[in-house]
């Protein structure tokens, strides 16, 4: 019975370390990963039809929110503000900041228009980006970004602020709301 056991446990014990390099491997590609590489289709704030490899080029600061929050999108929206602010001038003009809706159903780009205006976000580098459902989702998996819609308006989501480099791979993530601005400002200013 002892030999048995152990035999057992010897068995678990390599599974599980063959596990471990295979999930090592798959985030090590998954780092490798260009979000470049993903063939949805977006809508800008002035009904432009674009790909996320057509932000190819430039660095991106992104964060998914809802128009209609009015609890921790505004914050995620000033520290989007905080971190444009923190960018070195040099730096900026090779730098998107991205807000992409989670909620396409009402966030069309009329709407996204006018909620970049009334905050000062109208021109570069600032971008708003909707989807359809599908693609939504399979962009906040990217991103683990996780949202639930708990009204026809309203929606529990996640708080982050992703760094990309210009080949569209994921640098640094920052999470929570009030995030370190200086943080994501200084990786942004640090990349080539």
């Amino acid at each position: 019975m002892k030999n048995i056991l152990l035999f057992l446990f010897s068995v678990l014990t390599i599974l599980s370390c063959k596990e471990n390099t295979e999930q090592t491997a798959q985030n090590k590609e998954n780092a490798n990963s260009s979000i470049f590489l993903l063939d949805s289709k977006w809508q800008n704030q002035d009904a432009e039809e674009l790909q996320l490899k057509d932000l190819k080029g430039k660095n991106l600061v992104m964060v998914m929110i809802f128009t209609s929050c009015r609890t921790a999108c505004p914050i995620l929206v000033g520290d989007m503000k905080k971190i444009h602010a923190k960018i070195e001038k040099n730096k900026l003009k090779d730098t998107s900041l991205v807000l992409i809706s989670i909620d396409p159903t009402n966030d069309t780009p009329e709407v996204l228009k006018k909620f970049a205006a009334e905050r000062n976000m109208d021109s570069e580098p600032w971008i708003f980006l909707k989807s359809d459902e599908e693609s939504t989702r399979e962009f906040a998996n990217v991103l683990a970004v996780k949202y639930k819609k708990i009204s026809p308006i309203e929606f529990s989501h996640s708080n982050i602020i992703s760094v990309f480099n210009r080949n569209g791979e994921l640098v640094s993530q920052e999470e929570g709301s009030g995030i370190n601005s200086d943080a994501v400002a200084k990786t942004v200013n640090e990349l080539k």
